[in-house]
């Protein structure tokens, strides 16, 4: 039985139990400063919650790959420091996290104290999913709670072996939100139902399209990916990044959209530079009228109109991929007026995806809270919209 945190005794004997929490805090850090903690932030109402419950407190995380080595450069010591800025606390820090100093931390903590481990990743232990390795974690505490629903898709030692360590274990209260939403709203879903996905690659979002066949009564492909699709459909699309491997695979998926209840709206018009990247020779063109010189980097007026125009009538909103390179303020336009439109209209919407999540929250402050579900889960979040079940969840069932 998958066990939720308020089922779970924080106390035992008249004594603060230790809870082990697997955090996700793989943050972005510039100059030893974390630079986006949208993360750890996301982390908070669980840390919270056990600390009102008068529990001991140890985190977990990895940081980068750092492929099973030391480095000073993915430490998780400015996580740390932003945590207790967040929190207004003293955090205690170990620069290991199977050490025998490490464990006699935690082992001392008082009720309401909070102890962070360093990156995980810095044994092979981690993502080889060792027994032995996951044994000596297990050590930090008596509960394990599992909140990094960003690798709940991986079977590391962390999220997976740890968990028969333990007999009280259970999920925090934000992988608790995200399963909700990406596994129950998708089978629950309120038609009509409007899917975009964007990015680059068509490969790592095959099965959530196919997934999606009879649940979208739309499906709105922007980014990169949509050049595959219409170079499928033969229009030529200049020097624009095309996945030539996978032109057949986006014939299939058309094919398969057209024995379906569900639509595939391609982009009809772009903005774009002429020559190469970075030219800042900016060119505008329709869809069959594409020049050899231009790369399409963001859908024209046209398509923004048409694809806001169907999430105008959309119940439910799926958002996974920027419709273009958001992080150039010249081809973010697409993208931030589907986030106007998405935010003003009156729909469930479910958002996920790194660089998604990153165009949402610099186009606008606070607006990232305005949608019913941002993940902080972009391989999780593919994978349970995919239809497919997350191995650390299923070890938590056990």
């Amino acid at each position: 039985m998958l066990r939720k945190i308020t089922s779970i005794d924080f106390q035992s004997n008249n004594s603060s139990q230790c809870v082990l929490i697997r955090v996700d805090f793989n943050v972005p850090v510039e100059n030893d400063v974390v630079s986006d903690d949208y993360k750890i932030l996301k982390s908070l109402p669980t840390i919270q919650y056990c600390l009102d419950q008068g529990a001991k407190i140890v985190l977990m995380s990895h940081r980068g790959r750092p492929k099973g080595k030391a480095d000073s450069g993915l430490s998780l010591m400015p996580a740390g420091e932003k945590l207790a800025q967040l929190l207004e606390m003293p955090i205690k820090f170990s620069h290991d996290c199977i050490s025998e100093d490490a464990i006699d931390v935690s082992r001392n903590l008082k009720s309401g104290e909070i102890h962070l481990l360093e990156n995980l990743r810095f044994h092979d232990g981690e993502t080889s999913n060792d027994p032995l390795f996951s044994s000596k974690l297990a050590q930090h505490g008596s509960i394990y709670l599992n909140d990094a629903f960003g690798t709940a898709h991986r079977e590391h030692a962390s999220n997976a072996g740890i968990t028969n360590c333990f007999t009280t274990k259970g999920m925090g209260l934000l992988m608790e939100k995200e399963m909700q939403f990406l596994s129950d709203s998708v089978s629950n879903v309120e038609g009509p139902v409007s899917l975009i996905i964007g990015g680059a690659k068509i490969d790592t979002k095959i099965n959530v399209i196919k997934h999606f066949f009879n649940i979208a009564d739309n499906i709105l492909i922007g980014g990169a990916m949509a050049n595959t699709f219409l170079t499928a459909n033969k229009y030529n699309m200049g020097k624009s990044l095309v996945q030539k491997d996978e032109i057949d695979t986006a014939k299939k998926l058309m094919l398969m959209a057209s024995k379906s209840k569900t639509n595939i709206i391609l982009p009809v018009d772009f903005n774009g530079e002429l020559n190469k990247f970075g030219s800042g020779k900016l060119h505008y063109a329709s869809s069959d009228k594409i020049k050899k010189t231009m790369i399409c980097e963001d859908i024209g007026e046209l398509s923004i109109n048409l694809f806001t125009d169907i999430i105008k009538k959309s119940k439910t909103v799926f958002w996974n991929g920027t419709v273009g390179v958001a992080e150039n303020k010249d081809f973010a336009i697409g993208t931030n007026k589907i986030i106007d439109v998405i935010v003003d209209h009156n729909c469930t919407s479910i958002v996920g995806g790194g660089d998604t999540i990153a165009a949402i929250r610099n186009y606008k402050k606070g607006i990232i809270e305005e949608f019913s579900h941002a993940s902080t889960g972009g391989g999780s979040c593919l994978e349970l919209l995919s239809g497919n079940k997350l191995p650390a969840i299923e070890m938590l069932k056990k």
